[in-house]
């Protein structure tokens, strides 16, 4: 009698206990960004310069952490006009849209469209 129970014993002890499985799916789609971008910090903009336009400065995300980038001078452009650079929702995180040129519309039948002189080759139409 002691030894059946001894080797009902074992047996329930080698019996794996069953628990509810829980399955984390973490899918890494290519520039987006789970966390929110922090709150843009205040730069106080230089006096201007003559043909240059004042870009602010945005996060960006380096190093699985978000880093300030500071606000810098740009050469203007004539007939264009400077959008900057965004945080936008997407495919449930963030995805930042970099800023670019886009056409005043002015002369030559030129659309909103336009992408400015060796700007696509960069990649910035």
């Amino acid at each position: 009698m002691r030894k059946i129970f001894l080797a009902l014993a074992c047996a329930v002890a080698a019996t794996p206990l069953v628990a509810p499985a829980q399955v984390s799916v973490n899918i890494n789609v290519p520039g987006i960004i789970a966390v929110a971008p922090p709150a843009p910090r205040y730069e106080v903009m230089p006096s201007p310069r003559s043909g240059q336009i004042w870009i602010q400065g945005n996060w960006y995300w380096g190093n699985n952490d978000y880093v300030w980038r500071p606000g810098r001078w740009e050469p203007a452009r004539p007939d264009y006009d400077y959008a900057p650079g965004r945080w936008v929702k997407a495919d449930g995180g963030y995805r930042w849209v970099e800023g670019n040129w886009k056409s005043k519309g002015k002369g030559g039948g030129q659309g909103s469209d336009h992408c400015p002189p060796g700007q696509a080759k960069k990649g910035r139409c």
